[in-house]
């Protein structure tokens, strides 16, 4: 089977990659066809997340495991596509170069059969031009988050002598 992916550049303008891979191919496969696809070298550090239907970043799929921690990465070279996406699971986010940080949606748009006398992975549009710098990555949120009162919609049930009894200070360091 083939997996029809549209890889998103995170920018204002549209830019975006349309690529045919095989199922059976690795992440390591689909980052060299996502960094050749984009115009890149491919020799900066990478890694995939898993994501949700609202592009929250899930677990990492490394190019390389760098971590010393017990629970080592998943790596792209041992992470077959087919093991990541599905029909449930068609979104992840891309991030190439992590001191540029540039950063791509990737979402599964089909699952078909292979045509005949096609070669995968194969670029089946391109659209936009990656501009000379990665945007600025924005990190700031909404800011309604960082306005609202926490209390605001709980304010009669607030009520500091509910906290008295509490003993903080005979645990504080």
């Amino acid at each position: 089977m083939i997996y029809r992916f549209r890889v998103i550049l995170d920018t204002q303008e549209d830019i975006f990659r349309d690529i045919e891979i095989e199922q059976t191919a690795t992440c390591e496969d689909f980052h060299n066809t996502i960094t050749q696809s984009f115009g890149f070298d491919g020799t900066e550090m990478a890694s995939f997340y898993i994501s949700d239907d609202e592009w929250r970043q899930g677990e990492e799929i490394a190019l390389f495991d760098m971590s010393e921690s017990e629970n080592p990465l998943r790596a792209m070279s041992e992470t077959l596509l087919q093991d990541v996406f599905s029909e449930d699971q068609t979104r992840m986010i891309y991030v190439y170069d992590f001191f540029n940080l540039w950063t791509f949606f990737v979402e599964l748009a089909e699952i078909t059969e292979a045509n005949d006398g096609q070669s995968y992975p194969n670029l089946m549009f391109a659209h936009g031009q990656i501009p000379a710098q990665a945007p600025e990555a924005d990190f700031s949120g909404d800011e309604d988050d960082f306005n609202d009162d926490p209390f605001a919609d709980d304010d009669d049930d607030y009520d500091i002598e509910d906290y008295e009894g509490l003993d903080f200070d005979e645990n504080w360091n």
